[in-house]
């Protein structure tokens, strides 16, 4: 309890401060991937998809949208940016990890 209340006064003093953790490069990837595809396309081995190319965009948008509330799920439950890191790049590895294995 006395490491909660000391942590909860370190992070009261410096609440200006902005965390950079693995989710918000996926967030900002996601986005950018958004709009290179509301941009020019989704392209696939070189034939567009001239009709699903808006559609694809808004999926990616919804998945930007996503990440970014998980990534404020595990500020909410990991405070000391170590730990937020560690379990943050882990949950990118098992889902890359379930995504290969779907594949």
């Amino acid at each position: 309890m006395a490491e909660f209340n000391d942590l909860q006064k370190r992070n009261d003093t410096n609440r200006a401060k902005f965390r950079i953790s693995p989710l918000n490069f996926a967030t900002a990837a996601l986005f950018i991937l958004a709009g290179y595809i509301f941009i020019y396309g989704a392209k696939i081995t070189g034939s567009t998809y001239e009709h699903w190319s808006g559609t694809i965009g808004l999926i990616f948008v919804l998945f930007g949208i996503v990440v970014s509330l998980l990534d404020i799920i595990f500020r909410n439950f990991f405070f000391e940016t170590k730990k937020l890191w560690i379990i943050e790049l882990s949950f990118i590895t098992l889902v890359l990890i379930i995504f290969f294995l779907v594949k």
